[in-house]
This record gives structure tokens, C-alpha cells and sequence, in this order.
């Protein structure tokens, strides 16, 4: 009986580290397959406007039978989509400002405040996102009705408001948690008052994520439908709320082009926000 010898140690590492990249790279190359088509899958719905948006058709057809800006054109000129561009605008720019700054020092006050009932605090200013938008669509116009503000800029600016605070709130809070707290306790040694170390140090370094925050807030306000159906009115006319309009009674390829546009609007402001997002990380 003959005894075989046993392969040296160094042998089978040897095979192990001559195979372990190509598993590795294949790996690699399978994940990534995986995400790209699952992002694919994703965004085909939204991309899908985009040709239907040129089709030469009165009606939506994929896939377009001759390529035209003719509903850009008519998008641009119908005095009532121009009114309804305009007031979501007008209402999205406001509650920019207003989320930014109310959520702003909310995030402060939470992060930084000893508040009694902290948790519950927090809990109570994030409920805006929890709440289904329409049972809060439905207590705005219970609410807004007796107070003559459905249908107008006010009531558009409250409710809008308050249901982009969240974001604010929850994009600065991240920032501040990340703060060093030890550049402010260096710069109120050197003898800088309290506001002036927050304005001088504290601010500049979490300015990326504000940025970013009021990006988000002009996102939910732009974009948000459901709220409008219930406060909107014949006069006072959000953009999404003319697009279902729209969808039920004067179905075009006018859509398609809308669409297509706040396809755009929203890809620029995305980039905006990792931009940003890049900068508060660096």
C-alpha cells in the first residue's frame, strides 16, 4: 500500500487566490446586472411619456406614429395650464421658505433643545408624513371651509407647509447630529457669544443640508395632489389638480408633455440635491 503525499499548504492557496477575482468580478457583474434592470423596470413607466409626448396622434398612442412639439406648444399657450403652472409655482416657492425656516429652527430646537417630552415632540412634528394624505386632506377642508380658505393661496401655503416641515426637519436634524459640536466649543472659548458661533460656525456647515432640505420642500409641495382635490376650487387651481382634471375629461397628449416636463424639473432638482449632499459630506 502506497501512501500518496499531501500537496503542500501553499498549493491550494495558490488555486484559491488565481480564482478568487474572477468570482469576485462575476459577482460583481451579476449584482449590478440585477439593480440595473430592477431601476430599469422602475423608471420605464416614467420614461414611456417621453415618446408618447412627441406622437403626432390627437390621442395617446406608443408607439408614436410621427414625432411633433405640437402639445409643448399647446401646453405653453392654454391660458389655463399657464394659470395653474403659475399658482403651483408661486404656492411651491412660499412653502420653500416658509418649511425651510419653521423646520430649520425645529430641527434645531429638537436636536439641540432640552425639551420636556423630546421624543414625543419629534414623533408629533414627523406625523404630517405618517398621516395618509387623504384623511389630512379631509380635515383640511373641514377646517379650511368655515374659514373661507379652500380654493386660495393662504390655505394652499398652510397646508403645503405643513406637510413639507417634515422633510426639513428630518434632512437638518442628520446635519446637526453629524456636526463636530467641537469647533462651536472652540469658537465660545475664544470668546464668540452664542449666536454669533452658531451664525459663524454652526451654520456655514450645515448650510448643504438646508439647501438640501428646501429642495425636498419644493418637491412635496410641486408635486402634491391629493391635498389639492380637497382645498382646490374653480379659481385657486394647482397643476396636478388640473392634470387629473384633465385625465378624466380632455384626455391629450398635453399630459404626456406635462408630464415629461416635471420629469425634468425633477431630474435637475435630484441633481441639485446630490450636488449639495456631496458638498456637506466633503
Amino acid at each position: 500500500m502506497s501512501i500518496e503525499p499531501a500537496a503542500p499548504p501553499f498549493a491550494a492557496s495558490r488555486v484559491k487566490s488565481t480564482h478568487r477575482p474572477y468570482g469576485k468580478a462575476a459577482s460583481r457583474l451579476l449584482g449590478g446586472s440585477l439593480i440595473g434592470a430592477i431601476l430599469f423596470f422602475l423608471l420605464l413607466p416614467t420614461l414611456l411619456v417621453i415618446p408618447i409626448s412627441l406622437n403626432d396622434s390627437n390621442y395617446i398612442e406608443l408607439p408614436p406614429k410621427g414625432l411633433t412639439l405640437r402639445w409643448y406648444i399647446d401646453f405653453l399657450a392654454d391660458p389655463d395650464w399657464r394659470a395653474a403652472t403659475i399658482f403651483s409655482l408661486q404656492i411651491a416657492l412660499s412653502t420653500t421658505i416658509a418649511s425651510t425656516v419653521i423646520g430649520t429652527l425645529a430641527a434645531i430646537g429638537l436636536v439641540r433643545g432640552d425639551l420636556p417630552g423630546k421624543t414625543l415632540l419629534q414623533a408629533l412634528s414627523l406625523g404630517p408624513m405618517i398621516v395618509p394624505h387623504v384623511v389630512f386632506g379631509v380635515a383640511l377642508y373641514l377646517v379650511f371651509s368655515p374659514l373661507s380658505l379652500t380654493g386660495n393661496f393662504t390655505g394652499f401655503l398652510i397646508a403645503h407647509t405643513v406637510l413639507a416641515v417634515p422633510y426639513v426637519i428630518i434632512t437638518v436634524s442628520a446635519a446637526l447630529e453629524r456636526f463636530d459640536t467641537s469647533l462651536e466649543l472652540a469658537a465660545l472659548n475664544c470668546g464668540a457669544s452664542r449666536s454669533r458661533a452658531f451664525f459663524s460656525i454652526v451654520l456655514p456647515n450645515i448650510a448643504p443640508a438646508v439647501a438640501a432640505a428646501s429642495v425636498f420642500a419644493f418637491l412635496a409641495s410641486f408635486d402634491e395632489a391629493t391635498v389639492a382635490f380637497f382645498i382646490s376650487d374653480t379659481g385657486g387651481k394647482t397643476i396636478s389638480r388640473k392634470m387629473f382634471e384633465d385625465i378624466d375629461f380632455n384626455l391629450t397628449p398635453v399630459i404626456a408633455a406635462v408630464s415629461t416636463l416635471l420629469v425634468a424639473v425633477s431630474l435637475l432638482l435630484m441633481g441639485a440635491i446630490h450636488l449639495l449632499t456631496r458638498r456637506g459630506e466633503d
